[in-house]
């Protein structure tokens, strides 16, 4: 069966020479990983981790946000994208989506921010994006700063902007093993603003200024204070070496998947006119999965796997899990739920296997 995620590796003739190199601490590759990843993306101010979860630390601990601070989010995404909120001590605040995009509802988050909301994390569902410039003024208008949460959407594109290069204050990336580019683990910020930029680079580095943090004889300098709580985040030289072969990769993979999504829009339109491909116009996915609509969910999941795709939900609405409190229904949750179907879409897949299945 095709499966529906398959981690990408590229060739690392490099790797034994980093490996006994006895420098295996972020390095020359994190810097070459973080040049590649601010040319692509079209942004200076970025950053990488190693993992998502750090990522997030960093940034809330960037944004001034703590303990008992109030976040607003969807719940339609990935558990590993939502439980570190809750080890960081914040306050959850569902708001609803849009069934037709699986992205949070500007109606909804208007209506449900209030004077405690310090955030507000705008995830993008499994690639597809949401509506960026809509959350994003509503940020604005409120003074709130919004998160880009990109786990799922490297390299999908916004009115012809790659996310990372959309307006959000913060965006950020996992580099999981199932995503792309994949470091095994690991994650990727960005900063808006400069200033913050500069404190997370401390904040990531368990708040050391590097450049003074020895003396002339290599030992720690007294004369470095460290004045912040930080993160022990840095991404290890061996995992951002992986990184930047990814990276010469991803035209080529982001290419593959969208010949691949549009084999499954034609497939739709001669074999399946009862199913619905989503999507918008103002947006490119990167086609991670190739979402769509069916009536008959169940039915259609064991239908694409007999023919041998792995159909799947891919995430369960975060809401749904106890370790959030009690469950609130939301209109839009439960719709897009009840309907919303992945097939495999991939760099693994052949497009003429859609057509053949």
């Amino acid at each position: 069966m095709i499966p529906l995620y398959k981690p990408h590796m590229p060739e690392l003739p490099e790797i034994l020479s980093i490996l006994n190199s006895g420098s295996l601490s972020y390095g020359k590759y994190g810097h070459q990983f973080e040049r590649s990843l601010s040319n692509f993306i079209g942004v200076e101010n970025i950053m990488v981790t190693n993992s998502y979860n750090m990522a997030l630390l960093v940034a809330f601990s960037a944004l001034g946000i703590g303990y008992g601070d109030e976040i607003l989010l969807s719940p339609m995404t990935c558990i590993a994208s939502t439980q570190p909120l809750l080890s960081a001590g914040l306050k959850i605040k569902w708001a609803d989506i849009d069934p037709k995009t699986g992205t949070l509802s500007p109606e909804s988050v208007r209506k449900r921010i209030t004077t405690n909301t310090k955030a507000i994390i705008h995830n993008h569902y499994c690639g597809y994006l949401g509506y960026i410039d809509e959350i994003n003024e509503i940020g604005h208008e409120y003074g709130i700063p919004v998160i880009d949460d990109g786990f799922e959407a490297f390299g999908s594109e916004y009115k012809g902007r790659i996310i990372g290069n959309v307006g959000a204050d913060v965006t950020i990336f996992s580099f999981n093993a199932v995503r792309i580019p994949n470091t095994i683990d690991g994650g990727a910020l960005i900063f808006k603003d400069k200033s913050l930029y500069e404190k997370s680079i401390l904040l990531r580095d368990c708040g050391i200024d590097r450049s003074i943090f020895r003396d002339e004889m290599g030992e720690i300098s007294p004369q470095c204070d460290i004045g912040m709580v930080g993160h022990s985040a840095t991404m290890s030289d061996v995992n951002a070496y992986i990184g930047t072969q990814q990276m010469l990769q991803m035209p080529k993979i982001l290419r593959r998947q969208r010949k691949n999504a549009a084999s499954w829009d034609n497939e739709f339109k001669l074999n399946y006119p009862e199913l619905t491909p989503i999507g918008r116009e103002s947006i490119n996915p990167n086609y991670w999965v190739y979402g769509f609509f069916s009536k008959d969910k169940k039915e259609t999941i064991l239908d694409f796997r007999r023919k041998g795709f792995y159909a799947s939900s891919v995430h369960l609405n975060n809401d749904r899990y106890s370790v959030f409190g009690a469950y609130e229904k939301l209109i839009g949750v439960e719709e897009f739920s009840s309907k919303y179907i992945a097939l495999p879409s991939g760099w693994w897949l052949d497009h003429k296997d859609v057509s053949n299945g």
